[in-house]
């Protein structure tokens, strides 16, 4: 099979073009905007796998035979969504609502390649069983890491790892928002040599 002539990632976040770069590929990046609202009916698991679809497909003015890659992550504690708490005072908050229990993360990606209307999509699950956590430590880890572009308000690759009793996954890159396992099959399907 013929690889694409360009690979795009459809997002901005630094964290999946970090995982990306790992693979040894070339790629760009574009910015996509989507509704990421949730329907009413829609489990964690449906929304992760919707919102990488839909950020696959909205690259846009790339000519020629090209690969996009999306991907969205949903985390969930207790029926309750998590997102990224965007100040201090909401990463707290959310690290005292999820200490002592198990959060759930649904990480989607999906590559579309328009050329040969080729789309695959997975979704990863990884559960992580936090600590108890005391006012103080977690006062002290937001002021550290300043997780508050992350969802749940932990950075699982730097300090926020030690708010964790155990964390279960097929992929473990998928916490960080980009599972390579998943995402490295899917691209040597599409003809990418990974090694």
């Amino acid at each position: 099979m013929n690889v694409p002539e360009t690979l795009i990632l459809a997002s901005t976040s630094a964290y999946r073009a970090e995982l990306l770069g790992r693979l040894g590929l070339s790629f760009d990046i574009q910015r996509v905007i989507i509704d990421e609202s949730p329907s009413s009916s829609e489990g964690s698991a449906a929304l992760a796998q919707r919102l990488s679809v839909e950020k696959a497909k909205a690259v846009a003015n790339i000519k020629g035979d090209y690969l996009s890659i999306g991907s969205d992550q949903v985390a969930a504690c207790d029926d309750r969504l998590l997102g990224k708490p965007g100040s201090e005072a909401r990463a707290c908050e959310q690290l005292s609502f999820i200490s002592n229990k198990t959060v759930q993360f649904f990480t989607g990606v999906a590559v579309w390649r328009p050329q040969q209307a080729l789309l695959d999509y997975r979704v990863v699950q990884t559960q992580v069983c936090m600590r108890d956590l005391s006012d103080a430590e977690i006062t002290s880890y937001v002021a550290r890491d300043q997780p508050l572009d992350c969802a749940s308000s932990f950075k699982w690759e730097a300090l926020g790892i030690s708010l964790f009793r155990s964390t279960k996954s097929s992929d473990p890159t998928a916490l960080q928002g980009l599972p390579l396992i998943e995402l490295s099959q899917m691209l040597r399907g599409q003809g990418y040599r990974i090694p």
